[in-house]
């Protein structure tokens, strides 16, 4: 099992990932551009680089957690320059899956293996090492990955090949903003009816309404503790995010010529929410735009 470990982007998904790694028996080496990068990193065990080139020259694997599409392309072009041949490089961030195709390209072209990783599990899965990943690239580049993937997560799941696992990202996400959004507007009616919280969750938790968005994300405080509603809809996911995902979704859509205007429909409302000032919410606080709607 590789043992030298570069993980480039410790912000608040990439620095417990990390840490986990470290809590595994990997030496890390973590890079990150934040003025703060340095400490949290050391706190967490890991060895802090100058620079990101200095973090690969030695590492057997690269794990990299970035914004967007262009920043990891801008990364991997430096680092596979400065990479062992053969080095891999695992691409975690959520990305559009063009980019991440590139990526893997790029990657190929100088002699590195390559995996297009992104993560379900949000910060909490983060932390405890409950993430799951969905991944694209070859059988051998997946083999070699694994055992450092099982580190920070509970479940792997090998979708294809280059950009499989961005596709089965934004795909699964298109699902929970689409779902989220009919989860709140099903507990507003029900407010209007004169029914409680509690018994609109009995009924469709144990019926055909059943979904994550409501029996783990419950958009309103009480039926599930652990939700993100019963603390002020601190996230959790944030809508700033979700609607990252619903966006790269749509932009998908369009490249492959595929219908998708429920998408459509939850990327508009979650973009009408975040301007509005809801950005950093949990994304199931979308239940207050369509209160707010229906009182004017």
């Amino acid at each position: 099992m590789s043992k030298n470990i570069a993980f480039i982007g410790l912000g608040n998904m990439g620095l417990p990932m990390a840490g986990n790694l470290v809590k595994a028996g990997f030496a890390v080496t973590g890079f990150d551009l934040a003025p703060n990068a340095k400490a949290a990193a050391e706190a967490q065990g890991l060895k802090f680089t100058a620079s990101a080139a200095d973090a690969v020259r030695h590492a057997d694997v690269v794990i990299s957690m970035l914004p967007a599409g262009k920043h990891v392309l801008s990364v991997w072009g430096e680092l596979t320059a400065e990479a062992k041949p053969g080095t891999l490089f695992i691409d975690s961030s959520t990305i559009d899956v063009e980019s991440a195709r590139k990526a893997h390209k790029l990657g190929a072209g100088m002699g590195m293996l390559t995996l297009d990783a992104p993560v379900s599990g949000g910060t909490v899965g983060a932390a405890a090492g409950t993430l799951t990943f969905m991944v694209g690239g070859t059988t051998e580049a997946y083999a070699k990955g694994e055992a450092v993937l099982q580190k920070m997560g509970k479940r792997l799941v090998h979708c294809g090949d280059a950009g499989a696992g961005q596709a089965a990202k934004i795909c699964n996400n298109m699902i929970l903003g689409i779902s989220m959004a009919g989860v709140a507007e099903a507990f507003v009616l029900g407010e209007r009816l004169g029914l409680s919280h509690q018994a609109l969750f009995d009924v469709a938790s144990t019926s055909s309404g059943q979904c994550w968005a409501l029996t783990t994300n419950c958009p309103v405080p009480g039926p599930v503790p652990a939700s993100p509603a019963n603390r002020d809809y601190k996230p959790g996911f944030a809508t700033a995010l979700m609607l990252k995902d619903l966006r790269l979704a749509q932009e998908a859509a369009l490249t492959a010529g595929a219908s998708s205007p429920m998408g459509a429909q939850a990327a508009a409302l979650y973009s009408i929410f975040e301007k509005l000032g809801h950005g950093g919410e949990d994304f199931s606080a979308i239940i207050n735009f369509f209160r707010e709607a229906e009182s004017k």
